[in-house]
């Protein structure tokens, strides 16, 4: 895992007094990381537009084009002029040096990104998104200084479409909110002048990666399927249940290593391995609910209280939700950003749109663990949360072929099926969906996934 931050501000300062380093020396390195990339990437004597504003982002574009000049074509578009000291003196040093500062932006093979860094927050002026929409088309390779210009938009209009983004330091939220990830490409971490174990402290956001994943193979010989857990999966038959969704829960849950999944219910057809029952078997360890269950009833989540549980989907349209998860302990929510405005609304915290929510995820899950500290949220998403209390992990793995009915059931079977196998919230939920993310990237068609095709996937992992 690798620590996230909201800003690295106090991480630099830190840097400064701690280790006697000085902001010109954290440029200077900067500049070092983006050149180490470009030399990497591309040729000698390729032409190379560095687009600067006025603030130390720029002051990073400006000590990397004095790096480049001679060995690279290089050609400096001051968008804005220098406000910052470090600007200033770049933009000196610079000028002293004769590099070449234009007016004009052509076609080129590489144009590297210092506009704006990870401090900005505001809205683009019109000038602005017609200078980073020709950025935008105007090189072979792309590479943002920190983090793309624009995305730092509550809701991103235009922004820098980058093929890489190199962080300066230590990574930041706002590389991997929702909309960021068609705009940050590549990540690529920078040292500062220390090494990154020296740069940072500990952080409560964290960055999965796929050595995190534990997958639960089985290690005993001598063994039964009673070892594995029992999942029971509550089905609803009423006039707005859809009975395929248990189904693909059902069936995730088996592919990823419960002893045995019963569907509990009237349900019409079921596939032979998965057993049917009317009543919630005497052996069971684990209950998802809320798969294309229509209607809730507070009955329904009475009996989900005593076990383990996954509760998705219509639950959170329920609305006496709020007092239901009080005390509601080893449970897991699995809803998308629309089913999460529904979760805020009916638990009393925000009554938000979708885009309002998608644009401030980072605060609202925090909102939630705030008021429920014992129930683990899995925010599914192009960058899926998983927190609890005051902990968040990023999962930015999974592709777009995602996008299709069942695949959040797939995510709920497995994850019920790490919990009825002994797993705990927090780690079932991780692995649950590290592994559901990591399969999907091994089926390649980014728009034919079949739920069944991930869940066959998840097998050979």
């Amino acid at each position: 895992m690798q620590n996230i931050y909201k800003e690295t501000r106090l991480l630099d300062k830190r840097a400064i007094d701690k280790f006697l380093l000085s902001e010109e020396i954290l440029v200077e390195n900067a500049s070092i990381g983006l050149k180490h990339l470009i030399d990497s990437l591309t040729h000698l004597k390729s032409v190379i537009y560095i687009v600067c504003g006025g603030g130390n982002n720029g002051a990073d574009g400006l000590a990397l084009a004095r790096k480049l000049d001679g060995d690279y074509v290089v050609r400096v578009y001051m968008a804005d002029q220098p406000k910052t000291s470090l600007c200033e003196k770049e933009f000196m040093r610079c000028k002293a040096m004769g590099i070449d500062f234009v007016n004009k932006l052509y076609p080129c093979d590489v144009v590297i990104d210092c506009l704006y860094g990870s401090g900005f927050k505001g809205e683009l002026s019109p000038e602005k998104v017609k200078l980073i929409e020709a950025m935008n088309k105007m090189a072979h390779l792309r590479i943002a200084c920190d983090l793309p210009s624009g995305v730092g938009q509550k809701v991103i209009q235009t922004a820098f479409r980058a093929h890489y983004t190199v962080v300066m330091g230590g990574l930041k939220s706002d590389l991997f909110g929702e909309q960021a990830k068609d705009y940050v490409g590549q990540i690529r971490v920078a040292d500062l002048g220390i090494s990154r174990k020296q740069y940072e402290t500990s952080s409560k956001i964290k960055l999965l990666e796929k050595t995190d994943l534990h997958l639960p193979h089985r290690l005993k010989r001598d063994t039964h399927k009673g070892e594995y857990g029992h999942l029971a999966i509550l089905h609803r038959k009423n006039m707005q249940s859809k009975e395929g969704a248990s189904v693909l829960s059902a069936l995730s849950a088996l592919a990823f290593g419960v002893g045995l999944v019963s569907v509990v219910g009237e349900i019409d057809h079921l596939p032979y391995s998965i057993m049917k029952a009317h009543q919630i078997p005497k052996n069971t360890t684990a209950i998802a609910f809320g798969m294309g269950a229509g209607e809730i009833t507070s009955q329904d989540l009475q009996i989900c209280r005593a076990f383990p549980c996954v509760l998705d989907a219509d639950v959170f349209a329920y609305q006496g939700l709020a007092e239901e998860l009080e005390g509601m302990e080893n449970v897991v929510l699995t809803p998308h950003i629309k089913e999460f405005a529904n979760l805020l609304k009916n638990c009393g915290i925000a009554d938000l749109e979708v885009w309002e929510l998608k644009a401030e995820r980072w605060i609202w899950v925090e909102e939630f663990c705030a008021k429920y500290p014992y129930i683990t949220l899995v925010l599914k998403g192009a960058n899926t949360l998983i927190a609890k209390d005051k902990q968040i992990f990023v999962c930015p793995f999974g592709s777009n072929n995602l996008a299709k009915g069942g695949s959040g059931d797939v995510l709920s079977g497995m994850i019920a099926s790490l919990l009825a196998q002994g797993s705990d919230p927090l780690k079932a939920s991780i692995n649950g969906v590290l592994a559901h993310a990591l399969a999907s990237e091994k089926i390649k068609s980014s728009y034919g996934l079949n739920p069944l095709d991930l869940i066959e996937t998840v097998k050979y992992l």
